[in-house]
């Protein structure tokens, strides 16, 4: 019981002394939102916003042929009636101005009709459906490329069940004698087809809801959680290392203070600054940037309790490495920058190659952040987050067994 008191003040003592430090207090608390107001605006449209897909359209034929009733039958006539993931098919009436849009890197790309179309159709010796497109827009060229298969599919299909009826009518015609009005009939046929058999195989498309915009605070508040959490806790380093020196902790061993108190006590007061610091995070993520935690909030805490742990147990072990103040803190300030960054604090970890993937798997904050992506991103359920826990787990361990065989209570 006694010892648990000397643990209680010696944390109580560093949370004081950390309350009144002005300097810390922004550096913990309102330096890390500045970044998050920050990326949050820069990223406001990375997150799947309503970016629609615009199918651009352009024939070299006259008014009235067939590529202009394939058009104006595929135009959007209204863009506010589409739904989500839903293309806007824009119709370019001019086939010069649409190429040099392109050429001036202004539009995408385009497909276009050429100017014997109907007549290739009509006379069955062939066409073809022109698809200009910049090179670097690679989900354009497929999305046209598409939509000419599509159109070639039906014009074949038409056209199939136009021959047959052309053949009936030409027997019957020849037959009778009248081959009067034979060209307007076939164009009629070729536009309005008899009807078709219905296919042996039917496609149904279910609409399960709605395409809804990524909030990109969901992986910025996460990431700059991690950063800050184990920024925080490196500057902590250096406030053990003053101590040390100034013999701080050697006048409490004269209090009868054990070695062991003194490093539950320091732990204590890192770990209790680690809890303000994510219960802000959460709360001003929760109430201003309108975040999401998932289907599985509990997992996320449980998360960001294990980092706090992990990072207080970073800070003694990171004390231990050096014998200056200003030393403890260039280390701190180092490391904090480097582990972010390739653990994925700064951008989305899933979006970064595999070989940088491979090495977040060597941080803390790579198996941090991946948990909180596959909760908060992902949808993942409370056991998806499980080995990440476990991992981050043994980094405390680790940590916590390197602090206590190093740590030492003199400068000496």
């Amino acid at each position: 019981m006694f010892q648990l008191k000397h643990i209680w003040f010696i944390a109580l003592k560093d949370i004081k002394v950390f309350a009144t430090d002005r300097l810390a207090l922004f550096f913990y608390i309102l330096f890390p939102f500045i970044f998050i107001v920050l990326f949050n605006f820069m990223l406001r449209d990375a997150g799947g916003g309503d970016s629609r897909l615009e199918l651009h359209l352009v024939t070299r034929e006259a008014a009235g042929s067939l590529s202009y009733q394939i058009i104006e039958a595929l135009e959007t006539k209204d863009p506010a009636q589409l739904k989500p993931g839903q293309p806007e098919v824009v119709w370019d009436k001019d086939y010069r101005q649409a190429l040099q849009d392109v050429n001036d890197h202004k539009l995408g790309g385009f497909l276009a009709f050429p100017a014997d179309f109907s007549q290739g159709v009509m006379r069955g010796f062939g066409t073809r459906i022109e698809v200009v497109v910049d090179p670097a827009q690679t989900n354009l060229q497929a999305a046209l490329g598409g939509l000419a298969s599509a159109i070639a599919s039906e014009v074949g299909a038409r056209q199939v069940a136009t021959n047959a009826a052309v053949s009936l009518i030409v027997e019957k015609q020849l037959a009778s004698g009248n081959m009067t009005n034979l060209g307007p009939l076939i164009q009629t046929l070729f536009t309005n087809p008899p009807p078709q058999s219905p296919p042996l195989i039917a496609a149904a498309v279910e609409d399960v809801g709605a395409v809804k915009p990524t909030n990109p605070a969901n992986y910025v508040v996460p990431g700059y959680l991690v950063m800050f959490t184990f920024f925080a806790a490196a500057q902590s380093a250096a406030v053990i290392v003053r101590e040390r020196q100034n013999n701080t902790l050697e006048r409490l061993l004269a209090t009868s203070a054990r070695r062991e108190t003194i490093l539950a006590g320091m732990f204590t007061g890192a770990t209790v600054r680690g809890l303000v610091q994510i219960a802000v995070f959460w709360g001003v993520g929760l109430l201003a940037f309108h975040i999401d935690m998932g289907p599985s909030p509990e997992a996320v805490i449980v998360l960001s309790l294990l980092m706090v742990i992990v990072s207080a147990a970073f800070a003694i072990m990171l004390a231990t490495f050096t014998r200056t103040e200003r030393g403890a803190g260039s280390l701190g300030v180092l490391v904090s920058l480097v582990l972010a960054p390739l653990g994925g604090c700064w951008w989305p970890l899933f979006i970064e190659p595999k070989w940088m993937q491979f090495i977040a798997k060597i941080t803390p904050h790579g198996w941090a952040n991946t948990g909180f992506n596959n909760l908060m991103l992902f949808g993942g359920n409370f056991g998806s987050a499980v080995p990440d826990m476990i991992v981050l787990a043994a980094f405390a361990v680790v940590f916590g067994a390197i602090a206590v065989m190093r740590f030492r209570t003199s400068a000496t």
